[in-house]
Formats: structure tokens, sequence, C-alpha cells
């Protein structure tokens, strides 16, 4: 039997659980109330403000958002109503220039899809700086980006920010890792390993959010 189109319901009854990969899960099951604002933020973070797939997410019941899987009782939502919501989310936008100020992490990635190794690293963490160094790990980071400037590559609903894409070179990447010895903290060193296999830098750029995603 067809769902019958509907309004935006206020209240949505969800039950959501931890995602396990391959495995029957025996996580507890969490029941909570989402308003259609929240349950659209959700989904719009996984699937992008596209009215259909939203719209088909919202009839199947189910999702997978941060290694949590959630259910509630599908329904075919009003088009009208769901695409008010919708125009509320920015779209990608390539003339904004990237600004090393406005950036909150970067991912270190090498050559591959997916890629092979995968670093993210947030602002605060690298940009501790260490005893007698004048400059932190992030300086260093975005000192890469002076005489290139990243290219834009998308607006990410995920990261809820502009994604730009630096490609790096040998001797930059050589010369990235021997800043990392000198600058970088002690938290991030190991990690940093990863270095001479990385090909380029991913760096994410926060806009303001338009709607927050509800805190579970």
């Amino acid at each position: 039997m067809p769902l019958t189109l509907v309004p935006l319901p206020d209240s949505i009854p969800v039950k959501y659980t931890e995602e396990e990969a391959e495995y029957l899960s025996v996580r507890p099951l969490v029941r909570q109330a989402f308003s259609s604002a929240e349950l659209v933020d959700m989904v719009v973070s996984v699937a992008g403000k596209d009215l259909a797939r939203v719209q088909k997410i919202l009839s199947a019941g189910t999702v997978v958002f941060h290694s949590f899987r959630y259910w509630w009782t599908g329904f075919e939502a009003d088009a009208v109503a769901l695409r008010e919501l919708l125009q509320k989310y920015p779209d990608a936008d390539p003339s904004r220039a990237f600004r090393p100020e406005d950036c909150a992490e970067v991912i270190l990635e090498s050559s591959g899809s997916p890629a092979r190794h995968s670093l993210r690293i947030p602002r605060d963490e690298a940009g501790k700086r260490r005893l007698l160094h004048p400059r932190s790990f992030w300086d260093n980071l975005m000192n890469l980006t002076r005489d290139v400037a990243p290219a834009y590559r998308e607006y990410s609903y995920s990261q809820r920010g502009d994604i730009y894409v630096l490609a790096l070179t040998p001797e930059q990447i050589a010369r990235l890792a021997r800043e990392a010895a000198r600058s970088a903290p002690r938290t991030l060193r190991a990690d940093l390993a990863v270095l001479s296999a990385i090909s380029q830098i991913v760096f994410i750029c926060p806009r303001p959010a338009s709607q927050s995603i509800k805190t579970i």
C-alpha cells in the first residue's frame, strides 16, 4: 500500500543504535523524538540537499549517520514544505577564495580512492606551539597555501563547510616532514609518520550552520 503524502510532522519518534558492520548488533536501542527539521538536518548531512534523495530516505525510514543507524516510520514528505527547509542550506560556491583563517581542520591523504592513508588534524591540536619554536605545525600547513591556493572542491553537508584541495610535490612533502619533527606537538608526532605517503591536503572551512543536528 503506497504511503500517503503528508506535511512534515512536528515530532517524529526515532530509534537508533550503534551500527556494527557484518554483525548482528547487540547494542542497546535508544528511542528519541526528533522534530522534522532535526531529522531532515541529519538526512541532509548524509545525502546532501537534493530533494528527491532526501524524500527517498524519509520514505525508507532509515539512515546511517556517524556510526549509528536510525529508524522511523517512513513517510512521503510534502515536497513544498521539504523544499522550503532545504532552501535554508548553503550551496557549493566555487567563487569563494580559500582563506587560511577560515580553515578549522585538514585531512592529509595519500593517492587512491579511497585513500590508503588519511589523517585528520584539527587546528586546535596542530596550532599548539612547542617550547622555543616560533611557529606551530598548523602555521607550516597554512604556509603551503601561499604560493598556490588550494582548489575549491565542494560544499560538504557532513562537514558543514567548503572543501578545498592542494596537491603536494615531493619537495613539499619532504619539507613538511622536517617541519613536523620540529614543530608538531607530541600528541601528533607518531601519527605524522604517514607524511611520506601523502599526496594532497584537504582543507575544511566551515560556514555558519543554518541548523544544528540533534545532540544524542
